[in-house]
């Protein structure tokens, strides 16, 4: 090979090496644009929204419908406080925010309490500014509570006054009583009260971040708003193990809505 091949080889790598920097640069920008702003793929690591979404479903969070916050932005960077493009939630809304006490973990509940109101678990009857929450016997089921150890669950279907509905479901044995009764929360101006429909097996705005729980969530920590499952794999199998796929996907839930 001469000297002016060997250049032109040389150059040639150069070449290609910087466009493939440039096309994995253009990737990671793309990729870092849509889950900004658009959406974001969030997996749900425990049962505090059981029978809602289960252990091992995998969905999208829109990031567009409450607006932007630094939040928005993976690690959280100190660019601006408050919202841009702000809108504020609906009642009954299943949205992913970071944990206030810490700013950093992501949570996902549904949003029971908006500002002003004033909520209230009474014998585990939900009330909303002093009015019970229309709650409809479903029935029972068997269900795992950790560790080993089976349960019953009772099921309810919850309807809130804007005419959201949704399934909660209390536990028999393990029930968490303490959070079936509990003071009156006046929700703070900016601010949103979460609850998890798994009642008796959510940490939620019933425990206040003083105590180690979550309190009212600001506005501001609100990333997005829950909208369809892409993928669900049974609790315990990683979702890259493709090879247990036939017998642990869950194809039922595939391409559901969030509700």
């Amino acid at each position: 090979m001469t000297e002016s091949d060997q250049k032109t080889t040389s150059s040639s790598a150069v070449s290609e090496l910087i466009e493939t920097i440039v096309v994995v640069a253009q990737a990671l920008l793309i990729a870092l644009v849509v889950r900004s702003f658009l959406f974001q793929p969030f997996n749900i690591p425990s049962g505090s929204m059981i029978p809602t979404l289960l252990v091992g479903d995998y969905l999208f969070v829109s990031k567009y419908s409450y607006g932007f916050s630094k939040h928005s932005f993976p690690f959280s960077p100190d660019l601006f406080e408050g919202r841009i493009f702000g809108k504020e939630p609906e009642r009954g809304d299943v949205v992913v925010f970071k944990l206030p006490r810490d700013n950093s973990t992501d949570y996902i509940k549904r949003v029971i309490g908006l500002p002003g109101d004033h909520i209230r678990m009474v014998n585990g009857h939900l009330t909303i500014n002093g009015q019970p929450v229309k709650k409809e016997l479903i029935g029972k089921k068997d269900v795992s509570a950790g560790a080993g150890y089976r349960d019953r669950a009772t099921l309810y279907r919850e309807t809130l006054p804007n005419g959201v509905s949704y399934v909660s479901q209390e536990l028999d044995l393990f029930g968490n009583m303490l959070g079936r009764n509990t003071p009156d929360f006046e929700v703070p101006a900016g601010h949103y009260f979460m609850m998890g429909d798994n009642r008796d097996n959510s940490l939620d705005s019933r425990v206040s971040a003083k105590e180690g729980g979550v309190g009212f969530v600001p506005f501001e920590n609100l990333e997005g708003k829950a909208t369809v499952l892409f993928f669900s794999i049974e609790e315990g199998t990683a979702g890259w193990q493709i090879w247990n796929w036939p017998w642990a996907l869950r194809p039922s839930r595939l391409f559901n809505s969030v509700r």
